[in-house]
């Protein structure tokens, strides 16, 4: 009875025993998880921060970013700005060249007329029946239009240019053959008393010109025309004596001849 008693106490003591080691195995397991979940939270709150940096830094890089675009967008929309003012005054230069070069084109134009007109004022050199002198731009033209006029038969028109050209230039070096033509348009207008009076007048103020003795053969002819034989034949003898060996002088001889 004493030994089971014994034994009995053993077991109990190994019983408690066991049963000691149990609850700190159980205690050492239960603090084991502890330590677990507060590393396992430790790290998830370590995570979490990490996260929420990288969050702020991407919002701080994307903010950032947007605003470096903003910058951008502004500055193209100043670079498109200063591109259309560019363009406008591009435009505008453009527009003023233009201008100056058609302004330019009408200076030059009318610096040609100006010249042209000029020229046409000073003097230039002419020459007929062998003589060289200066004459006006509008001398030369009216005395050539008058000339085409006579060479045209238009004697009545050639009159007018003529009588109007020696009473305009009455020194002109055209002078002398502008008054010899107009006695011979008048001839042909049949006006022989004012062709009398110009052939009469380019005979004496031209006695060395050749075609004097013409002048006076036409003279007697004008006469003849206006049955004036006695003044014709005067008009004849004065040629025979002023111009004895001229070829009118001859011709001169052979009408007296004609009328005997």
């Amino acid at each position: 009875m004493t030994w089971s008693i014994v034994s009995g106490g053993r077991s109990w003591k190994a019983a408690v025993l066991g049963l000691a080691l149990l609850a700190g195995s159980a205690q050492a397991a239960l603090f084991g998880d502890d330590e677990a979940r507060k590393a396992i939270l430790d790290l998830r709150q370590k995570v979490d921060q990490s996260a929420e940096q990288q969050r702020q830094q991407q919002a701080e890089q994307n903010a950032q970013l947007l605003d470096q675009i903003g910058q951008l967008r502004r500055s193209l929309l100043d670079t498109n700005n200063q591109l259309e003012l560019v363009r406008a005054e591009n435009a505008r230069l453009r527009g003023q060249l233009e201008q100056l070069a058609r302004d330019l084109s009408e200076a030059q134009l009318k610096m040609r007329d100006v010249d042209g007109r000029l020229r046409r004022l000073e003097p230039q050199k002419a020459s007929i029946d062998g003589k060289e002198f200066t004459a006006e731009a509008d001398e030369i033209r009216q005395y050539e239009a008058a000339m085409t006029q006579v060479r045209n038969g238009e004697f009545a028109v050639a009159v007018t240019s003529l009588s109007a050209f020696v009473g305009r230039w009455p020194a002109s070096g055209y002078g002398p053959s502008a008054l010899f033509w107009l006695g011979n348009a008048q001839y042909g207008k049949r006006d022989y008393a004012a062709a009398i009076a110009s052939f009469r007048s380019f005979a004496s103020s031209n006695a060395g010109d050749p075609r004097a003795p013409e002048a006076l053969l036409a003279v007697a002819n004008c006469h003849f025309e206006l049955k004036e034989a006695k003044a014709a034949r005067k008009a004849l003898d004065e040629l025979f004596k002023a111009y004895p060996k001229s070829e009118a002088a001859q011709a001169g001889k052979e009408r007296l001849g004609a009328l005997k």
